[in-house]
């Protein structure tokens, strides 16, 4: 499901000489809504993983975040949860986080300088059929969102103005500087050199013309300077070609508010809000792992939402954050031998296929591990990798 090549060393050249040993550090952030359903399958299958591997983790558990946390603290990123944070990272651990509401995210990344999101999108041939697209439409699709995080409209200046309820006004203001788009520009760029070397940049040419032109007067000399190919993509008619010609795509590289568009409307192409995932990292390649999906407070209790994008989201912390290629790719050969033997979750429902829920669906998956171990090759290059 995802490249074996480690994204995080785009990063930084330096990202590997803080490279992490067993016991290797999670620390866990449940959250809120679904987060407590799913983050627990996601360690339910790790513990199989570990099983296989030999792997040692050593997992840790934070406070809560978002609106649970607002509740309690007043804020939705507490100074608990901050040090927490803080604190897995100077032992070179990752956090698996769960969904947090309010403004928990932005607020953690702004707080740690999380400043790129890998946001990965590749089809499985084994859900050619769920969804609401045709399946030769999304075949054979793999690409990258890179979304630049620390800055934007989600990290600039607002007020509400209410001296009468008649007389109401607001204000969002917010601005970018060159060497935070340089900075992203060029992780993109690395990674479009590890793949085909085709750099789209998301932007607005009329709608937000200054800042598009910083966008253009940075990307032109970072393509140049990475030998790649760049062109620039307003955002309406991006989010159109995703979805119309989405294999015209390989490494998107985004502005914040146009990165979060882009990999919502890109979840309609795998199939599911419920299989999207992400790494979000500092400069030094600290890594907070998520879904790209919400809280879901409607499915609480529920036993109906679907894990698999938490689960592949601790597949991506394994590989990126600790460089355990055979573990990630135990886990997502799992829940690909789940979905073969016709296993889904409602939101995947296909005829011919079995409708289950969260609970059911990890216990599948933690079946498989051991299964699909089985079936890798012992001469596979990945296998001694762990």
């Amino acid at each position: 499901m995802s490249s074996s090549v480690c994204w995080r060393s785009c990063i930084t050249p330096d990202v590997s000489s803080a490279a992490a040993h067993s016991p290797y550090l999670i620390g866990v952030l449940e959250g809120e809504g679904i987060g407590p359903d799913i983050v627990p399958a996601s360690l339910q299958v790790l513990e199989a993983v570990a099983q296989i591997t030999g792997d040692v983790f050593t997992i840790e558990h934070g406070g809560a975040i978002g609106r649970d946390a607002e509740r309690v603290h007043g804020v939705p990123l507490s100074e608990e949860v901050a040090a927490f944070c803080e604190g897995v990272f100077a032992q070179n651990g990752a956090i698996l986080a769960g969904a947090g509401g309010g403004r928990f995210v932005y607020d953690l990344r702004r707080q740690f300088d999380m400043f790129c999101k890998f946001s990965p999108l590749v089809s499985s041939r084994t859900l050619a059929g769920a969804g609401c697209l045709k399946p030769e439409h999304r075949e054979g699709l793999d690409l990258v969102i890179v979304r630049e995080n620390t800055g934007g409209i989600y990290q600039g200046a607002w007020t509400l103005d209410e001296p009468t309820p008649d007389d109401r006004s607001a204000s969002h203001s917010f601005a970018y500087s060159a060497q935070q788009v340089t900075r992203i520009l060029e992780v993109a760029a690395r990674l479009a050199q590890q793949r085909r070397g085709e750099l789209a940049v998301i932007h607005k040419e009329a709608g937000l013309p200054s800042v598009s032109t910083l966008w253009k007067l940075c990307g032109d000399p970072v393509a140049d300077a990475y030998g790649i190919a760049v062109r620039y993509v307003d955002i309406d008619l991006a989010a159109y070609q995703l979805i119309q010609h989405p294999r015209s795509f390989d490494v998107i590289v985004t502005p914040n508010l146009f990165g979060d568009i882009m990999s919502d409307v890109g979840a309609v192409l795998v199939g599911s809000r419920g299989l999207t995932f992400s790494g979000n990292f500092t400069p030094e390649g600290h890594g907070v792992y998520q879904t790209n999906h919400g809280a879901a407070y409607d499915l609480v209790g529920k036993d109906v939402g679907n894990p698999v994008g938490q689960i592949l989201s601790l597949a991506m912390l394994l590989r990126e954050s600790f460089g355990l290629l055979y573990a990630a790719s135990l886990i997502e050969a799992a829940v690909e031998q789940v979905w073969k033997d016709g296993w889904r979750t409602a939101d995947l429902a296909e005829p011919n296929c079995q409708t289950i829920g969260t609970r059911h669906l990890t216990d599948l998956i933690t079946e498989a591990v051991p299964r699909v171990h089985q079936q890798f090759r012992p001469h596979d290059p990945l296998a001694a990798t762990g």
